[in-house]
């Protein structure tokens, strides 16, 4: 049976009566207060079972019976929303599929069809080269053996590694095949499509890309910056793919930015440890590597953040 027909002959015995003004809230409380008791019944079942074990012989019915009435409210509630069964059903697969799904056929590449000045490189290796400074210490990004971009220091009072953060950015061109800012370092804007390049690769996007990787870092300070982690929580990701919305970008998945991320920081971890270190960028693999230490170390000892 389709959730459309079903939603349809369930309604029909629905015996509470329609709103008869906006302030009414009985008919929907009504199915709502339903579904809390459902879903106490089917709890109750399965505490039983847990007691009685196959003593609980009725225990697959009784269950299949519960689901059926929480499905009945279900499908009441949608109806009062004014909602499809089955279009939230669609929906739902898609979301899940869009959570846990990390990988395609074939990478994205929003710029195959632009010139080569113009793409971001498959392959490339980044060496990230810890300064010491009088008071605190910088990093100098190296792509190729030219350095690119401004030293980086931790922007904070005490040292706790984000100087090195220009590794989440070549993760997200490595993963998702977008990064604004990695463009601008590599000097890969796409500026014979104008509006491309004011849209995608200019400041705001750069903003954006750069809020995501303080936003990111914030939630890994608070689990021991995702060393031994491997799913991260839903909201984080779905703020990453609101602010990402109206970008390019936003055709990847969610199970795409959490691979983006944890890759990020598993390579940072490794650079953080060696205070710098080469790391390779792999778009066609969709993978970044921390490859070893720096061969330009110019770092000095200094506490661990």
């Amino acid at each position: 049976m389709e959730f459309d027909r079903y939603q349809k002959e369930a309604g029909r015995t629905d015996r509470v009566p329609p709103a008869e003004s906006a302030d009414d809230r009985v008919p929907l409380m009504v199915p709502m207060l339903g579904l809390a008791g459902e879903t106490g019944q089917l709890l109750s079942e399965y505490k039983k079972y847990l007691r009685d074990g196959e003593a609980h012989g009725l225990f697959e019915e009784r269950v299949s019976e519960e689901l059926g009435d929480l499905l009945w409210y279900i499908a009441s509630v949608a109806t009062k929303f004014d909602l499809s069964l089955n279009e939230i059903a669609i929906g739902n697969l898609l979301k899940v599929k869009s959570r846990w799904a990390s990988s395609r056929t074939e990478p994205l590449c929003f710029d195959a069809t632009l010139p080569e000045g113009e793409r971001l490189p498959r392959r490339f290796e980044v060496e990230l080269v810890d300064v010491e400074g009088e008071e605190r210490h910088s990093v100098q990004v190296l792509i190729n053996g030219n350095p690119v971009g401004a030293e980086l220091t931790d922007n904070a009072y005490g040292p706790d590694g984000y100087r090195f953060h220009d590794v989440f950015h070549f993760a997200y061109a490595a993963v998702l095949g977008w990064s604004p800012v990695t463009r601008a370092l590599l000097r890969r804007k796409r500026r014979s499509r104008p509006l491309v390049d004011e849209v995608e690769d200019g400041g705001r996007a750069a903003v954006i890309e750069e809020g995501i990787a303080a936003v990111a870092f914030a939630y890994a300070t608070r689990h021991n910056m995702l060393d031994g982690v491997s799913v991260l929580d839903s909201q984080l990701l779905r703020t990453v793919k609101d602010m990402t919305s109206h970008l390019e970008v936003r055709q990847c998945t969610t199970g795409e930015w959490e691979s983006a991320i944890l890759q990020g920081f598993r390579v940072w971890r490794a650079v953080l440890a060696a205070r710098g270190g080469r790391i390779g960028v792999d778009l066609d693999r969709r993978q970044i590597d921390y490859l070893g230490p720096s061969e330009t170390d110019q770092s000095r000892s200094e506490p661990s953040p």
